[in-house]
């Protein structure tokens, strides 16, 4: 058994990573099995090393240990890019300048079913960091006529006992309602989390995905890209979110909640993980 606890540094960890990292930490506490470290930082336009740092040192000092090397995730762009590539080559994925909101008003992609020329070699080109003109969706409907009849479905276990999910008739319902393709490459950083997510589960040998309640409709999607990109789709375990007194999700914009600030102020880790409760 292997999961993991995948912050990003857009910001400092809050009350909120602090009770995620506990859930996922002590999922294999005593056992033979690992929590893996891993920094999602592809979003180059919001993640600094400064952050980073922090989460090493709150995770720490809050009594956390992990195996070493961190998978650190902008230094393979590449790797998802090629990931990409494939469904591209699929004839699955297409570029598009339109935003969510002009899909939705009734505008459809121009150049839909085109494919992706010198993709890759934007990548190579710019040291690593993409420089792509459109977005890349991800066409739902021919994924599914692609797949036809085989199984799309996930083991949830977060109510104590393995439960077979099917995604199929989700994925079904955003055709049928015709909701927007996903993204699988921003144009800001020419990849999406959703690639790069999926990518790093299969090739960490993750077993077990332990993550907020809040990433639970992601996970429909992320069974196709696993399915579509012949990746084995592990066990999921969505917990809940920890939300401040007025019922809200907690943000990193919320410094207060922020375990540098409750550190600073003289709690100890041990009051700083009790008050992560739900």
């Amino acid at each position: 058994m292997v999961t993991r606890f995948a912050p990003s540094p857009t910001g400092r960890l809050h009350l909120g990573h602090a009770f995620a990292a506990k859930v996922a930490f002590n999922f294999v506490k005593n056992q033979r099995f690992n929590c893996l470290l891993r920094i999602e930082d592809i979003d180059h336009t919001r993640c600094t090393n400064e952050y980073t740092l922090e989460i090493y040192r709150d995770l720490d000092w809050l009594g956390f240990d992990w195996p070493v090397p961190v998978k650190i995730q902008s230094k393979h762009y590449y790797d998802y890019a090629k990931a990409i590539k494939n469904l591209c080559d699929l004839g699955l994925a297409y570029e598009c300048s339109l935003t969510r909101g002009n899909i939705r008003d009734g505008l459809l992609p121009k150049n839909k079913g085109i494919s992706i020329e010198g993709y890759l070699d934007n990548f190579k080109r710019s040291n690593n960091r993409p420089n792509i003109t459109h977005s890349i969706r991800l066409d739902l409907k021919k994924s599914m006529q692609f797949l036809k009849d085989q199984k799309l479905t996930f083991i949830e276990t977060s109510s104590g006992t393995e439960k077979e999910v099917n995604s199929k008739m989700a994925l079904m319902d955003s055709i049928i309602n015709k909701k927007p393709d996903p993204i699988i490459a921003r144009k800001d950083i020419g990849v999406s989390y959703h690639i790069a997510v999926t990518h790093d589960d299969h090739y960490q040998n993750i077993s077990h995905v332990v993550r907020g309640y809040d990433l639970y409709e992601s996970t429909h999607l992320h069974v196709l890209i696993q399915k579509l990109s012949n990746w084995q789709t592990p066990k999921y375990h969505h917990h809940p979110v920890l939300n401040n007194k007025y019922g809200d999700k907690l943000s990193k914009r919320g410094l207060d909640t922020s375990i540098r600030s409750l550190r600073n102020n003289g709690l100890t880790a041990k009051q700083v993980l009790d008050m992560a409760t739900l």
